[in-house]
């Protein structure tokens, strides 16, 4: 299916500033299941491209003039073809898999966490289904709250909150995966369904022997598919975030994100 994308971020800092620095992990990957027919970033100041070590194209965008907001258009049409029970591929020859089973600090695993893991799914995750078995539990015990613009919660405070962001979920299945020692990585892009708004959206890639990568959306339980247009790929949000901070007072900005998907031919 082919998709036209329009996606407006905007940020409004407290205050004029004199210079800021912000990563972009706004360009569509290009993977065996979805490619980029036409893709455009437009930004108040030059960016830098790059890719990074998850294969990931980035942007760097610098500016050193006095400014109070920033204003990026990211605007394209991609076609994504269906996935046969979120099967995404095999090994990304980028970096080896265990890499992904490493813990951050935002997918650690306590005693609560591992408890709700093995209650959920004893014998681990060996199969997609056991992987929606994970989802849809925790789909259950934390209430997804669309739009969430808060900063992401870890894992333990995700299951004791009991609600969240699609990457506050997101990050309490990676860590469950871990710690049965699978691999699992984060995915951010945009999610879209015929009858749903479109949102900017964080799922999961789950490596599983003898199937690969396979990619599971945890806010609404379900395979990810046709209707997940992948951006970015790392360990967890922070770095697969659509922008990133590196220079600046992120934490004072106000932020709006407008989100369009529509289906083309």
């Amino acid at each position: 299916m082919k998709h036209l994308i329009k996606h407006v971020t905007r940020y409004r800092y407290p205050a004029p500033v004199n210079y800021s620095i912000q990563t972009l992990r706004l360009t569509p990957r290009r993977d065996d299941h979805q490619h980029a027919l036409r893709w455009q970033i437009q930004t108040p100041g030059e960016i830098q491209p790059q890719v990074d070590a998850y294969g990931n194209v980035t942007h760097t965008l610098t500016l050193h003039r006095t400014h109070s907001e920033i204003e990026i258009h990211a605007v394209g049409q991609v076609d994504i073809h269906p996935l046969a029970q979120g099967h995404v591929g095999d090994e990304d020859e980028r970096l080896p898999v265990y890499i992904y089973g490493v813990p951050t600090a935002l997918t650690q695993c306590d005693d609560t966490v591992r408890e709700f893991c093995r209650r959920v799914v004893p014998r681990g995750v060996h199969a997609p289904q056991d992987v929606l078995t994970l989802a849809g539990a925790i789909r259950e015990r934390v209430v997804y709250q669309p739009g969430l613009a808060s900063a992401p919660m870890t894992a333990p405070e995700t299951l004791a909150a009991r609600r969240g962001g699609s990457h506050d979920q997101t990050h309490l299945l990676l860590a469950c995966v871990r710690a049965f020692g699978t691999p699992g990585r984060f995915v951010s892009g945009y999610w879209h369904e015929a009858g749903d708004d479109a949102a900017s959206h964080g799922w999961a890639d789950v490596w599983l022997a003898g199937h690969g990568w396979v990619s599971v959306d945890v806010s609404h339980a379900t395979f990810a598919s046709d209707g997940h247009c992948r951006l970015a790929v790392a360990r967890d949000y922070e770095s697969a975030s659509p922008v990133r901070w590196l220079h600046g007072v992120a934490a004072t900005l106000s932020m709006n994100v407008s989100v369009q998907v529509q289906a083309s031919h």
